[in-house]
């Protein structure tokens, strides 16, 4: 395990988290240049060696309610793999992060697009905008109900 000291050198390699130092000797790391609201990255790293990483935007990881993984017993690579992919996963927009773009037809061959954007799912005839929607499953059933089927 790496004592607090080693894992503070391990992040401030990230020139891109900035330092806070909070109550009883702990530290955070924030990620100021997040696309979310979500802008600590390192939580809580306590003088024990104790802390945690926010992975709540990362692709199946493993973590607690909160979005954390704790990285008590991280070796320096492991850390650093972790930070790296946290951070990532705070520069990229959903749309970035898992895009979709696909062709729906119908009996008459007529085209839609489905697109991922920053903000939902929309679907667009040519240049004009059908419909937008919050999830990928109401914007497939919009297309279904008229008539529409995924090439």
């Amino acid at each position: 395990m790496l004592t607090f000291e080693e894992k503070v050198a391990v992040i401030e390699e990230f020139t891109e988290l900035d330092r806070k130092d909070i109550s009883l000797g702990r530290v955070n790391f924030h990620y100021e240049d997040s696309l979310y609201d979500k802008k600590i990255v390192v939580y809580r790293l306590h003088p024990n060696g104790n802390g945690f990483v926010y992975a709540g935007e990362m692709e199946e990881a493993d973590t607690d309610e909160r979005g954390m993984i704790n990285i008590k017993d991280y070796s320096a690579d492991a850390l650093r793999d972790l930070i790296r992919e946290a951070i990532n996963s705070l520069s990229l927009s959903p749309a970035e992060k898992d895009p979709v773009m696909e062709e729906w037809l119908n009996d008459r061959d007529q085209a839609l697009i489905l697109l991922r954007e920053e903000d939902g799912y929309n679907v667009y005839a040519d240049d004009t905008l059908e419909g937008a929607f919050n999830s990928y499953q109401e914007a497939a059933s919009f297309l279904e109900q008229e008539g529409f089927s995924r090439l």
